[in-house]
């Protein structure tokens, strides 16, 4: 597997993972994290623009997204519980992969990537995500708390550091 950023020439394909992993996470138990329209089209195009979007590549094929920066979260001001740190930290929004057995690890790949990219890394994900509170566990991540989106929604808040 390879990362690369994402291009405007993926965007198809791109929101495609999206709409598999919005009718996984249903599946799941996890109906109210993205619900039917998460993320809009428009977001994903501004992540591209700003360079902030990446794939995460099996052979020839896109097997995963996922938003990844340096950078200030305003969601993650406010905590109940604490961060390892307060150092700057790399922020993972929006991380999913499509379906098949190329992208089985896909989502581990992308996070290790991550880490690699910045040893501080910060993301959040809903209590019932169950197979991403699993993934978060299994790389090291710390639960450090409850945050709240703009829209009042809570997250649960994880923390890597080396």
């Amino acid at each position: 597997m390879e990362i690369r950023k994402t291009i405007l020439k993926d965007l198809d394909t791109v929101m495609e993972i999206y709409a598999y992993a919005r009718d996984y996470m249903k599946k799941t138990g996890n109906p109210n994290q993205w619900r039917d329209n998460h993320p809009p089209q428009s977001v994903i195009e501004a992540d591209i623009r700003a360079g902030c979007s990446y794939v995460c590549i099996n052979g020839e094929k896109i097997v995963a997204v996922f938003y990844y920066n340096l950078e200030e979260e305003p969601t993650y001001r406010e905590i109940m519980g604490k961060w390892l740190n307060n150092e700057a930290y790399g922020v993972v929004h929006r991380i999913a992969r499509t379906r098949g057995p190329g992208a089985i690890g896909a989502g581990a790949y992308a996070l290790k990537w991550c880490i690699e990219q910045h040893s501080n890394v910060r993301i959040d994900t809903h209590k019932d995500n169950a197979p991403m509170l699993k993934l978060l566990e299994n790389l090291g991540f710390t639960n450090c708390g409850i945050i709240w989106l703009a829209n009042g929604d809570q997250r649960v808040a994880f923390h890597y550091s080396q």
